[in-house]
């Protein structure tokens, strides 16, 4: 594995605030992922501000959402996990990646293939992966310039947006249909899902704790 830069011996002092924030994060993501269903019925702005996961997107323009809404609440909750997690990288550096090896299952060759691949050529793995938690902490971990993370990152999110709404407007009967559908079994999906995201979370702890 290309060996990620050393762990700086005193981390900066905001540091312990970027963990706080990236576990608010997920706290967040696992109500979206509990009740997501009932959200895109009653309030899908409140579901993207949660979790601007690719899905939520989608369904989100089959609930009706505000065009404005869609825009900027999912720019700006895509743009705030990348954030929080770049911020992680540059303060806790290599441990930081050693996180995601231990509690989300990347395993070290990969974790490697992305390193050696990021220090290649970031101007295309930032946009391209704009929602991916790993590659914004290796923009930490390798410290890319604000002012380029910026301009990268805002392309890989609008691109992403402009892709999902584009898809959307093409496919816009089969999305209602299936958004009906889902808003018909409603309770019975929040039950699945709340059990989905309760297994998904004492996976990665028992992950955490045999490491």
């Amino acid at each position: 594995m290309t060996e990620a830069p050393a762990v700086p011996s005193v981390r900066p002092p905001w540091a312990p605030a970027t963990l706080a924030a990236f576990v608010g994060l997920v706290v967040c993501t696992n109500i979206a992922g509990a009740i997501w269903v009932r959200l895109l019925d009653s309030n899908p702005e409140l579901l993207l501000l949660l979790s601007s996961r690719n899905r939520y997107l989608v369904l989100a323009l089959g609930a009706d959402i505000a065009p404005v809404a869609y825009w900027v609440f999912g720019f700006v909750r895509i743009a705030a996990a990348f954030v929080v997690c770049h911020l992680i990288g540059r303060a806790y550096s290599a441990t930081a990646l050693s996180w995601f090896v231990k509690y989300l299952g990347v395993t070290p060759e990969a974790l490697g293939q992305f390193n050696r691949w990021f220090a290649k050529a970031e101007w295309v793995i930032i946009p391209f992966f704009a929602g991916s938690n790993l590659v914004a902490a290796l923009s930490g971990v390798h410290g890319t310039p604000p002012r380029r993370l910026a301009l990268l990152l805002s392309v890989g999110i609008l691109g992403r947006l402009a892709l999902i709404w584009w898809l959307a407007q093409i496919f816009q009967e089969e999305l209602e249909d299936v958004v009906g559908w889902l808003q018909r079994y409603s309770w019975w999906i929040v039950g699945i899902s709340v059990a989905l995201v309760l297994l998904v979370n004492v996976r990665n702890f028992r992950r955490g704790a045999a490491s």
